[in-house]
């Protein structure tokens, strides 16, 4: 697979957004898979940064695509990750995304995405792909669920 950047550099960046989702869940401290102003006051004040109404309405007013007040897991990541770029991995992470869940489990292991990787035909290792998994597996259960899978593709294409 010819790359533009090193794999290292790419899977790095798949941990980045992983991170931004883990921070959505954080800011998010009812659950309801939205943030409120008053949540990422919230959030800013326990860390010691003291935004101000105005800061506060101003990201809200950024973020917020659809103008419902809230910011959804997908506004959140696309406001954190505009200026990003995942490179020749994203592209194939798409079209692999278009083949799995080989077994019906709504999970990815990095075997399947090696095996559906082959069946593209791009040289990448077992061991890439497991790397690539890894670099998303938020639980450490060596699987990644469609579901972010899908969230950070999206938000890096």
């Amino acid at each position: 697979m010819a790359q533009s950047r090193p794999l290292s550099e790419e899977t790095e960046t798949l941990n980045h957004v992983l991170s931004l989702v883990e921070t959505f869940r954080a800011f998010d401290s009812d659950n309801d898979g939205s943030i409120t102003g008053a949540e990422l006051s919230g959030i800013f004040n326990s860390v010691g940064y003291r935004a101000s109404e105005e800061d506060v309405r101003e990201m809200m007013r950024q973020g917020d695509a659809n103008n419902d007040g809230l910011l959804s897991l997908e506004e959140f990541l696309e406001m954190n990750t505009k200026d990003m770029e995942l490179g020749s991995l994203g592209n194939l992470l798409k079209a692999a995304f278009e083949s799995l869940n080989l077994d019906g489990d709504d999970i990815l292991t990095g075997a399947e995405l090696h095996e559906v990787i082959e069946n593209l035909g791009v040289g990448l290792s077992l061991a890439d792909c497991q790397e690539i998994i890894a670099s998303m597996d938020g639980d450490g259960d060596g699987a990644v669920s469609f579901e972010d899978l899908q969230l950070i593709v999206n938000s890096l294409l």
